[in-house]
Formats: structure tokens, sequence, C-alpha cells
């Protein structure tokens, strides 16, 4: 019988890599052969290793991670690229009889690695550049006037200021491909591929607050800053760019990247309690031993 796929999800700073390893270290006392697949949408790029909180060299050293450092920073990445990388890696180490663990902290390249995503087809190059050329020249919000005539729902959703998915809206409405009320978030769904183990990891508010805070000032100490630098020399695409903290670390605004850090990890916390079939497990002054020894 397979093992299941342990998929530890969590907000940003709850200690998702520390319990990992630690669980890794029990699974290999076991017997078992562990390998940790990152699903998480900016650790795929390599130079962004400090902003994203990749796992360093020394843990790797302890648990493998595979689809981390994997892309040039100056490439576009996208959910559908991921997920056939994903799939690849997981159903690889299976078939090695290797032991997954799935980690990351991104809602829909979680689903992505665990199940099968309805991807929207993609547009045509003139269509993207059409609607491209009338963001530039009316600007995101009467772009989104527009869409919300047609896609009253989908408009909601999407804020007035995000250029880039009120494009993406309405190219699919032109191409009638727009989302369902069903299923256009894609969030989350019962199904996966192969039998996994969901275990939500969840933090009192005041903790996970203090602990980004404490992080964000270790990964400016550390060069975080040179790091974005060197990023933007190097061609960091649109995507790349999109990592938490990238824009607030170039403008010198520490603070600005706790609060949006913040925000993030409240919304992550939100999601998380209302997945199905999910083990939530409170980590609150648990260490990742502790934590570990509590989900074999």
């Amino acid at each position: 019988m397979q093992r299941p796929i342990i998929a530890l999800f969590g907000p940003t700073g709850v200690g998702k890599t520390a319990i990992a390893v630690a669980l890794a270290g029990r699974l290999r006392a076991a017997g078992e052969r562990p390998v940790a697949v990152s699903a998480d949408a900016l650790q795929l790029y390599a130079g962004l290793e400090l902003l994203t909180a990749a796992p360093s060299a020394a843990v790797q050293a302890l648990l493998e991670h595979r689809l981390v450092g994997c892309i040039p920073v100056g490439e576009r990445s996208s959910v559908a690229r991921y997920a056939r990388l994903a799939h690849r890696e997981i159903d690889t180490l299976i078939a090695e009889g290797a032991r997954v663990i799935v980690v990351g902290g991104t809602g829909l390249y979680m689903r992505a690695a665990l199940g099968e995503l309805d991807l929207r087809p993609a547009p045509a190059p003139e269509l993207r550049a059409r609607w491209m050329r009338e963001l530039d020249e009316r600007g995101p919000q009467a772009m989104h006037a527009i869409l919300a005539e047609s896609a009253p729902a989908l408009a909601a959703r999407i804020a007035p200021t995000d250029g880039h998915r009120i494009v993406r809206a309405l190219e699919l409405r032109e191409m009638g491909a727009l989302p369902s009320g069903r299923d256009e978030s894609q969030l989350w769904s019962g199904q996966t591929r192969h039998p996994t183990r969901l275990i939500g990891l969840v933090m009192s508010r005041e903790a996970l607050y203090a602990r980004i805070d404490a992080r964000v000032e270790r990964m400016v100490a550390a060069g975080a800053v040179r790091e974005v630098q060197a990023a933007m020399a190097a061609g960091a695409s649109e995507t790349a760019r999109k990592a938490l903290g990238f824009e607030e670390l170039l403008a010198g605004d520490v603070d600005a990247i706790k609060r949006r850090t913040r925000n993030y990890a409240k919304r992550q916390l939100t999601w998380l309690r209302k997945l199905p079939d999910v083990e939530l497990v409170d980590v609150t002054d648990r260490s990742p031993d502790e934590v570990a020894a509590a989900l074999q």
C-alpha cells in the first residue's frame, strides 16, 4: 500500500521547514527515505533565497528539497509550469520508494502539486498585446470598470489596481473561458493524484506576527537588499518581482515588508481553516520536534 504524501501547509513564518526537517529525521529513523518538494511560487527562483526563505544548504543537508532555485530569475513562471515540474518530481520519487513531504505556503501551488488544475487557455499573443496596450493607455481602474460590466462577481475579487489580473480576466472573457463561480478560485479540492495527508500548521496571531517581524530583520541583516538589487541587475522577470518584499526592499521600506507579510499571513490562516479534510495543528510554543512527534 502506498504511503501517503505528507503535505505541510501554513502561513509564512510558522516554521514549516523546521518541522519538515524534524519530521524527516523521524521518518528516516523508521527506515524511510524522506524528500521534500517545495510548493512555493517564488522559491522556484535562483537568486532570491534570502527573500523567499528558501531552505539553506545546511537545511538541505538534513532534508533534500526539490523545486528550489531551479528557474533563472529572469524567466517568467506560472502555476502550469510548476504543476508539470511538481508532478514529475512527485511521481518519480514515489516510484523510487521515497516518502514525499510537500511543503508550502502558496495555496494554489500546493493544490497544483497535489491535484489537477483545470487551467484556463493561454491567450493568443496579439490578444494579450491588445489588452496590454489598453491597460497602458487607460489605466487599471478603467479596465476594472470594463470587467465589472460583464463579470461583476469576478471583478469583485480583483483589486482595481491589479492590472495583470484584470487583463487576464478580460482575455478570458473575450475567449469565452471565464471561470464559473464554482471553480474560479481552484484553491482546494478534496481530490488528489496520490493518497495525501494534509496538515495545516497554525499559530496564535501574536506569536506569528512576532516571528514574521524577527525574520524580516534577519533577512535584511543577511543581505536581502543586495540580493534583490542583484536580481534587478540580472533582469528579474515580472513574476520574480512578485516575491513578497521585493519592491519594498528596493525602496528601502522594511516596515512595509513587515506589514505586508503580516497581512499575507493573516489571509493564509483564514483560508487554511476553511480547507476540507485538513488536520489543523497548533504549533504555538511547541518545538519542531514536539510537532513532528505528534504528527507520526
